[in-house]
């Protein structure tokens, strides 16, 4: 919500954000605007004035963010978190705490060194991450964070008193958390080297010397230009590999999943069971050859990508072996043993719309999960628990009605859907209807009942239709 600022209640004062907050805002905007000012542009003004310019601009960007935190303010009031900001725009939004779903606990390397922390909510139907507090201290992060899931509801154990600053309670890994699994950073190294970015690298590399030899010129913009491009191949394991350090998974009491991650930014999850929306496995090629996986989450709440895979609240098992991946998948969803599930490829005639992938396709009914499984290369499997389903669809496309073929979508909150594709046309009503009914059952709703002719129908309930 936007308005007119407005003063916090008596006894509630507004709370600020830690002082060293615009020195690191400011760090970072200093940081980009580096990154935009390009090689060319060294090159054409110059060592001296080039540093004029970025110091001149540190200087405006450091003013603007100490007048942007003297302006920024939160409170908690009731069940509402209040925030204040903004300098020519005065912004005053109350996000209610029924609508929220998870809070996360980011710490980026100068926050690290600086011991402050930021927190990022996510709310039902955010578009992207709602009101970042950054930043806080540690100890002010972690206490706000437990507090806003227990006024939200998810946290049944956690307290509700005022958060008081630096008196707050240290956080941490608490002693009675259950450790489930630990990555280890070798095998995080060596499966980003068999990816296609790093795995081809050599050849680019050995392609680029090549060819400034045979032209015989070697000039800085060149040279500059050649290793950011290189940069920009390797970018995504490098990132990963950041991303994924000391990768561990725990539950906490309250039965919730803690993960923790991360060396550059560490940052802190803590998922709700019952805000998983699907679980995905995935069986790169070159990965296959160690027995790897890989487990990634849809979370009902999180927001979708933002400004790349940072932003993504996705990880269960960065890269894994399968009895690993089996134990994870089966502490998110009780009674699914990732060993047992079952699959039925499409019938034959859909070799016509797959002619190779066939046979790496399936879809199969358990008590708990749907499962569909797709992938030659890159082999996938999408795992829908029945009570988290919104939707479901048949969909056919124009070859598909030649073929007597249909595809079968299994939506979720916001998350993938899992997917029976270029089944038997009869096979897919079956599946649907499957699928409504079970989805009731585990909702906790009546069996629905096909109705007479003329009397008042279930709308509810999956039909197909006449015609």
């Amino acid at each position: 919500m936007h308005g007119p600022a407005q003063e916090p209640p008596a006894g509630r004062p507004r709370r600020r954000l830690h002082p060293l907050s615009p020195l690191l805002h400011g760090a970072k905007s200093i940081a980009v605007i580096v990154a935009a000012l390009s090689w060319q542009t060294l090159s054409q003004v110059g060592v001296k004035r080039f540093v004029l310019v970025v110091a001149v601009l540190a200087a405006a960007v450091v003013v603007f963010a100490l007048i942007g935190w003297l302006n920024t303010g939160y409170h908690v009031v009731g069940r509402e978190l209040r925030i204040q900001d903004g300098l020519v725009w005065r912004r005053n939004r109350a996000i209610p705490l029924d609508r929220l779903q998870a809070v996360e606990l980011r710490r980026p390397l100068l926050a690290q060194l600086t011991g402050l922390a930021e927190l990022r909510l996510e709310v039902v139907g955010g578009g992207k991450t709602e009101a970042p507090l950054a930043y806080l201290s540690v100890r002010e992060a972690a206490a706000l964070r437990e507090r806003l899931l227990a006024l939200a509801g998810r946290s049944p154990g956690a307290s509700s008193a005022e958060v008081t600053g630096p008196a707050a309670a240290a956080p941490g890994v608490p002693a009675t958390e259950r450790p489930l699994l630990r990555v280890g950073n070798r095998d995080l190294l060596i499966s980003q080297l068999l990816t296609p970015q790093a795995f081809f690298l050599p050849v680019g590399v050995a392609f680029v010397v090549m060819q400034f030899i045979a032209e015989g010129s070697w000039t800085f913009v060149g040279i500059a230009s050649t290793v950011t491009a290189m940069a920009g191949v390797i970018l995504q394991p490098v990132r990963r590999v950041l991303q994924d350090w000391d990768f561990r998974v725990a539950r906490d009491p309250d039965g919730r999943l803690a993960v923790r991650f991360g060396l550059v930014e560490t940052r802190s999850q803590v998922v709700p069971l019952n805000r998983v929306q699907s679980v995905g496995v995935t069986w790169p090629l070159l990965w296959r050859l160690q027995g790897w996986l890989h487990l990634r989450l849809d979370v009902a709440g999180y927001a979708g990508p933002q400004n790349g895979d940072a932003r993504r609240s996705d990880r269960l098992l960065p890269v894994g072996v399968f009895e690993a991946g089996r134990l994870l998948v089966w502490e998110v969803l009780r009674g699914v043993d990732l060993a047992a599930l079952a699959t039925v490829p499409p019938p034959r005639r859909a070799r016509w719309l797959h002619p190779f992938a066939l046979r790496a396709m399936g879809a199969g009914l358990t008590a708990e999960v749907f499962v569909s499984r797709s992938g030659l290369l890159t082999r996938e499997m999408t795992l829908v628990p029945y009570a988290r389903l919104q939707s479901v669809r048949v969909v056919q496309g124009p070859i598909q009605r030649l073929l007597r073929l249909a595809s079968v979508y299994a939506d979720t909150a916001g998350g993938r859907s899992g997917v029976a594709e270029d089944r038997d046309v009869n096979e897919a009503w079956w599946l649907a209807e499957q699928l409504s009914v079970r989805a009731r059952l585990a909702r906790g709703l009546p069996r629905p009942v096909h109705a007479a002719p003329g009397a008042a129908q279930d709308d509810a309930y999956w039909r197909r239709p006449l015609s």
